[in-house]
């Protein structure tokens, strides 16, 4: 079957950067005003591997409650005005116009919308009213290799079509002053915002998209997720994360490569979502990677956190840009608990 190319990828961030430094200071403030004792966690910040992260309201606003319908509404405008930025960035490198646009996917996991945000992008974009529409809820960090394989999957399944894959996540609405949870306060100390996109065509030029999949382990729904509070989504995260991914990863790896005839030496750079400093860590020793091999993943982890699904295109690019040109292995872990795979060719 022909095989859908890479035609444009693009990143987009909010207008607020938050150094790290000024966050934990203000995080510090709210936490142990409440509970002192929660000083011993506070180190977290400063092993993050994070100096900037990006936030679609200023710092002043985590200072003050505010309750779903706030919260909800922030999304909903943030994220439709940074997924038209970087859909009109991936319109301009495909040099196409949006009326040429055969199916929108977009991928989210921190609001909610209904009409769904694919559906106020038709509008804002100008795409043509029979565009096929498929939003994605639930799939969290995985989202950005999981959606873009379903991106793919319906270029395959008709390979005259154009398709617009967008993701953006908006992670920091979902801090909770409130809440002294270690969950709430490592994520504080890690998620930032931001959105990607992507122009993928079975026609033109640019790297090709090759097997994906995934593997869901049993009885792993309590690793990562939601929980719904009256003020908000509370994030959930197992400490094992890492040991997990020690321990899982490989197999679950070289079962699907070995499913499309592939091994691991047959990947020359591995493209990871940088869920943290020490998740990166286990990627690395997972893969039998020397240590500090993902150079971007760490680099994209400094400069703008995690962003849940969109960090591993923001790593994406960076290595296209740079000219990286083999074959490779796109991961991600997100609730489920599920890792995410797909191979991506750009020898």
């Amino acid at each position: 079957m022909t095989a859908p190319r890479l035609l444009a990828l693009a990143t987009a961030v909010p207008p607020h950067a938050l150094r790290q430094s000024e966050v934990r200071r203000q995080a510090s403030a709210l936490f142990l005003d409440a509970e002192p004792a929660l000083e011993r966690l506070l180190p977290v910040f400063d092993h993050s591997g994070i100096e900037t992260r990006y936030s679609c309201v200023p710092l002043d606003w985590y200072r003050r409650p505010a309750g779903w319908k706030e919260r909800n509404r922030l999304y909903v405008e943030n994220a439709l005005a940074l997924l038209e930025e970087a859909a009109r960035r991936c319109l301009g490198q495909a040099g196409l116009a949006a009326a040429a646009v055969d199916a929108l996917v977009v991928v989210s996991t921190t609001g909610i919308a209904t009409p769904s945000l694919d559906a106020h992008l038709v509008n804002r974009l100008g795409l043509r009213p029979e565009v096929q529409r498929l939003p994605i809820f639930g799939l969290g960090c995985a989202g950005g290799v999981l959606g873009l394989a379903r991106a793919a999957a319906l270029a395959r399944a008709a390979p005259a079509s154009r398709v617009l894959f967008l993701v953006v996540e908006l992670c920091m609405l979902c801090f909770r002053k409130d809440d002294l949870s270690k969950s709430n306060i490592v994520a504080t100390a890690l998620f930032g915002d931001g959105a990607a996109g992507a122009i993928l065509a079975c026609a033109g030029d640019g790297p090709r998209l090759g097997p994906a999949g995934e593997h869901t382990w049993p009885q792993s729904l309590d690793i990562m997720g939601w929980e719904v509070e009256e003020d908000g989504l509370k994030a959930l995260f197992s400490r094992d994360i890492p040991a997990l991914v020690r321990s899982r990863l490989r197999a679950a790896a070289d079962a699907f490569l070995a499913r499309h005839g592939l091994s691991r030496d047959a990947i020359g750079a591995f493209v990871c979502h940088p869920g943290g400093a020490k998740v990166l860590s286990a990627l690395e020793e997972a893969f039998e990677l020397a240590p500090g091999s993902l150079v971007e993943a760490r680099r994209v982890l400094r400069d703008y956190g995690n962003m849940s699904a969109v960090t591993v295109l923001f790593v994406l690019e960076r290595m296209l840009r740079n000219g990286v040109r083999r074959r490779m292995l796109m991961s991600a872990l997100g609730p489920g608990f599920t890792a995410g795979f797909m191979v991506l060719d750009n020898r």
